[in-house]
């Protein structure tokens, strides 16, 4: 049998995978449609922390994609249940205004917080924002990270995400953050519950060889990467690590998962 028979769920990385920014990777919408059809479970993995659920879910409809609200797993979402299980009520939201809707049941406070939820907010991060996280978690709130991606790749070309920035807090406050994103073990510990799937029988497709390949290697499932998004070849080879396969696109996971079917 092949590394890949045998599999029943699948987590599908969204930016990078399905589309690039505004467009839709070529033959995703209609892979998808085939891998749903054939009775593959489905969920899809996003560190994107610049977009609401809401909002994510308008631009996969946009774009051609049929997401159920359930399928659609975001960091959000841990973040809130790590604040929950933590007693932490009162937050400060380092992020992009547009995903603080999914944090509508904690309190954002300015001082005092009990964690410093810190996302990414592009080119307006700057010294004062940063600063202003670095006293709250010296002052004792918990640092919670909801993603730590290096870099991601936009229209012009490679950006930097919210990784680094969050590394900048960590080392100047010796502490280390609460990473919830992929690749942490609780996000594929969700994925794989809310799909009743065994982790031997899950799959990841992304385009980060650390964040998606590493993360599903590490939690137990197979990682398929994908040549489209953030792939450099180059960085695939200073990973070390070695997917358990790899396709020129999305459009070519039917084929890899479901053969003549």
């Amino acid at each position: 049998m092949g590394k890949l028979d045998g599999i029943e769920a699948l987590l599908v990385d969204l930016d990078g995978v399905l589309y690039v920014e505004d467009e839709p990777i070529a033959g995703a919408v209609d892979a998808l449609a085939a891998l749903r059809g054939a009775g593959i479970g489905l969920r899809f993995g996003t560190n994107t922390t610049t977009r609401s659920r809401r909002a994510t879910l308008e631009k996969l409809a946009g774009l051609g994609f049929e997401v159920g609200d359930d399928e659609l797993i975001t960091p959000a979402i841990l973040a809130r249940r790590l604040c929950e299980e933590r007693g932490h009520r009162r937050v400060a939201l380092i992020m992009d205004g547009g995903i603080k809707e999914d944090f509508a049941e904690l309190v954002e406070v300015d001082d005092s917080p009990d964690a410093v939820i810190l996302g990414d907010l592009g080119s307006a991060f700057g010294f004062e924002i940063l600063n202003r996280a670095f006293r709250l978690v010296m002052d004792g709130a918990e640092l919670v990270a909801l993603q730590k991606n290096r870099f991601w790749r936009t229209a012009d070309g490679l950006s930097l995400d919210a990784g680094p920035f969050v590394a900048a807090i960590e080392y100047a406050t010796g502490k280390e953050a609460t990473v919830v994103g992929k690749p942490s073990a609780a996000f594929f510990d969700l994925v794989l519950g809310s799909l009743g799937a065994e982790a031997s029988a899950a799959a990841m497709v992304g385009d980060d060889i650390e964040t998606d390949v590493g993360g599903a290697l590490e939690a137990g499932l197979a990682g398929i990467q994908v040549r489209t998004g953030k792939y450099e070849e180059g960085f695939v080879a200073e990973s070390g690590i070695e997917p358990t396969a790899t396709v020129g696109s999305f459009a070519d996971v039917p084929g890899l998962l479901l053969g003549d079917e």
